[in-house]
C-alpha cells in the first residue's frame, strides 16, 4: 500500500470562492478538495488535504510528510514568497514536491515573482486556476512511477 499524497494549503486559501474571484475564481477549497480526492483515488492513492493560516502549522505538516507521504503538493500562498523556514522544512522531504498556484505569480506583482518553495520543488504548476491541483497531482504521480 502506497503512502498518501499530501496536499497542503497556506494562508487565505480557506477564502477561495469569495476572495478576489477575478484572480482566484469562484471554486471553493472544498470543491478543490473533492476533485483532488477523486483524482487521487483514480490514480490509486489516498489523499491528505489540509489548509492553515499559520506558518508553524504548515511547517509541522511538511515535516510530517517526510515520512508519511508518497508525494507533496503544496500551495504555500503568501508563505512561498516569505518563508525561509518553510523552504528549510521542504528540503527534508524525500519524495516529489510540486509547488502549486491558482494564479500565475509571474504575471502579478513583482514581489510574487520569486518563491522560496521553488528552490525545493521538483516542479511548479501555476496559472490554471483550480485545475492547477489536478495537474500537480498528476505530475507528482508521474514522478513516483518513474
Amino acid at each position: 500500500m502506497s503512502l498518501p499524497i499530501f496536499v497542503l494549503n497556506g494562508p487565505n486559501l480557506n477564502l477561495l470562492g469569495v476572495r478576489e474571484p477575478h484572480i482566484y475564481g469562484s471554486t471553493t477549497l472544498a470543491d478543490i478538495e473533492a476533485s483532488c480526492r477523486a483524482l487521487a483515488g483514480e490514480l490509486g492513492y489516498d489523499l491528505v488535504f489540509r489548509q492553515t493560516n499559520h506558518e508553524g502549522e504548515l511547517i509541522e505538516w511538511v515535516q510530517e510528510a517526510r515520512t508519511a507521504a508518497s508525494a507533496l503538493v503544496i500551495n504555500p500562498a503568501g508563505y512561498g514568497h516569505t518563508s525561509v523556514a518553510l523552504l528549510d522544512a521542504l528540503k527534508n522531504v524525500p519524495g516529489p514536491i510540486v509547488e502549486c498556484h491558482l494564479s500565475n505569480p509571474a504575471q502579478r506583482e513583482s514581489f510574487r515573482h520569486h518563491t522560496y518553495v521553488s528552490l525545493a520543488a521538483t516542479g511548479v504548476v501555476a496559472g490554471f486556476g483550480a485545475d492547477s491541483y489536478a495537474v500537480a497531482i498528476r505530475a507528482a504521480v508521474a514522478v513516483l512511477r518513474r
